[in-house]
C-alpha cells in the first residue's frame, strides 16, 4: 500500500518540471531564430528571438509587438511594448522542439514548436490613418 501511495504521489507531479529549460538553455537554443508554434493542430503564432533576449511577436496578423524575456522562479518571462503585466512560460526540449506551458493559466495554452521559420514573420507596421 506504501508503493502504491508512493507511486500516486509521484505521478501527481508534472514530469516536465523535472526537464524545464533553464534560461541559458532557452537563450542557446532560441537566439537567432524564428520560431513558429501550434495549439491543437492549428498555427498559434510566431515569435523571432534576437540578442540580449529581445523578442518580437505576432499572431501571424501581420502585426507584431516588440519585448524582452527574463527568467523568474524557472521560468521564461516575457513583457511586450503593449503589455507590461509578465507572461511566463514553462519551457521543455521535447523531440520535436519546444513545447510550451503558459504558467499564468496552465490551464489554457500549451504550444508546441511546429518548425523554425524558413522565411521572414510578416510585421505589417503600424496602423495608419483614421
Amino acid at each position: 500500500m506504501r508503493i502504491l501511495a508512493c507511486l500516486l504521489t509521484l505521478l501527481s507531479f508534472p514530469l516536465a518540471a523535472q526537464n524545464l529549460m533553464s534560461a541559458e538553455e532557452f537563450d542557446a537554443y532560441t537566439k537567432g531564430k524564428t520560431l513558429f508554434y501550434g495549439n491543437s493542430g492549428q498555427a498559434y503564432g510566431a515569435e523571432i528571438y534576437h540578442e540580449n533576449r529581445r523578442v518580437e511577436w505576432s499572431f501571424l496578423d501581420g502585426e507584431c509587438k516588440s519585448g524582452a524575456w527574463y527568467e523568474s522562479n524557472g521560468l521564461i518571462c516575457f513583457t511586450y511594448e503593449n503589455n507590461p503585466t509578465p507572461q511566463c512560460w514553462s519551457f521543455i526540449k521535447g523531440p520535436n522542439g519546444l513545447i510550451a506551458r503558459f504558467e499564468n493559466r496552465p490551464d489554457t495554452t500549451e504550444l508546441y514548436e511546429a518548425k523554425e521559420g524558413d522565411q521572414e514573420m510578416l510585421c505589417l507596421g503600424p496602423k495608419v490613418g483614421v
